[in-house]
């Protein structure tokens, strides 16, 4: 399959040529500048009637709710579903979807932190990122199969689809180098496009755009809720990303230290670092000191997650379904030593 844009690649061109333009919206500031530079695309072709938009919510492992000061600040999946009524988007164009399986005949949900604790490893970078496709991008491709028969019937051919996400080029050094399209699936029922329309704009220009426009973000990027000075989380995905900074993952941890405590027991019964270079252990001592970041609020934990605790407790009774190779007690180079306190620290 071509994994190269045509030359000239005309976007508005491509919107206009697409059955279906699906915005993915985290409720971060990224997904809403890319869903609405893509919005514009789509209105100039004329095709904003085919615009959907689909949040793939990780249940209590993305930021939730809060209350402070008598005033209610949104959850993700809340100011997902906000961003997307601000696009233009009618209700019954946008999804929410969730991962789920079958316990005891009856559907619940299977969390992140389950999946972790049962497979006994971290989605780490470079290794196999256990926590985007089964919990994001198969999601939101199955919420549309149904879509994918009528629209091959319709079209005589595959469906195509515009998969838009907020991915910019100042990110990192993987996402700078991708392309502001490519080709992810191509087959006989379904062709898919990635497409980024804010690849190349700046965190800065991110931020003017969303205050000049006026439009909601989420409590994490400031202080404490309400603060208004985006001095707070610098990333709005799951509240203990793996790759995050060393600043926001002080901050998740301060913030939810439930939280932090649930992933530190499965770094410890599991004997797998959270992260290569730091382990949840010592994220929470650090937490601690004097110069760690003020969290400005703590999470009151809501019963989705105290049913995620209980799945997890759950999974950690059970030996790991994969031998990791991370494990400190694990044949081959040990990556991690054992400190004192018996919690494993990094050399």
């Amino acid at each position: 399959m071509s994994s190269h844009p045509p030359t000239p690649w005309d976007p508005i061109e491509f919107a206009a040529t697409r059955h279906r333009i699906v915005i993915n919206l985290s409720g971060g500031k990224d997904g809403l500048r890319a869903g609405a530079m893509a919005m514009d695309i789509a209105r100039q072709a004329g095709v904003a009637d085919r615009v959907w938009t689909a949040h793939a919510s990780l249940g209590p492992m993305e930021w939730p709710a809060v209350t402070d000061g008598g005033v209610r600040w949104p959850s993700a999946s809340e100011l997902a579903a906000q961003h997307s009524q601000a696009l233009g988007i009618p209700p019954e164009r946008h999804i929410e979807v969730r991962r789920t399986r079958e316990v005891d005949g009856e559907r619940r949900p299977f969390d992140l932190l389950t999946f972790i604790a049962e497979r006994g490893d971290w989605p780490w970078l470079g290794r196999a990122r256990t926590c985007t496709g089964p919990w994001k991008t198969r999601m939101v491709y199955g919420a549309f199969t149904a879509h994918v028969r009528t629209l091959r019937r319709e079209a005589g051919g595959p469906a195509l689809f515009a998969n838009v996400l907020g991915l910019r080029a100042e990110e990192s050094r993987d996402r700078r180098n991708r392309g502001m399209w490519r080709r992810t699936t191509d087959n006989s029922a379904r062709v898919v496009d990635e497409w980024l329309p804010a690849h190349q704009v700046t965190t800065d220009e991110v931020w003017e755009w969303t205050l000049a426009e006026g439009l909601p973000y989420h409590w994490c990027y400031d202080s404490y809720p309400g603060a208004q000075d985006r001095a707070g989380s610098s990333r709005c995905s799951c509240s203990t990303c793996t790759l995050a900074n060393h600043r926001d993952l002080l901050l998740a941890v301060g913030r939810r230290p439930r939280l932090a405590e649930l992933c530190a027991l499965v770094e410890r019964v599991r004997r797998v670092p959270f992260n290569p270079t730091v382990t949840m252990a010592e994220l929470i001592e650090r937490s601690r000191r004097r110069d760690a970041p003020d969290p400005g609020v703590i999470v009151e934990e809501n019963a989705d997650f105290e049913r995620m605790e209980r799945d997890v407790h759950e999974a950690l009774r059970k030996p790991p379904a994969w031998e990791s190779r991370a494990r400190i007690d694990a044949p081959g180079p040990a990556i991690l030593t054992t400190g004192c306190d018996g919690c494993p620290s990094t050399m």
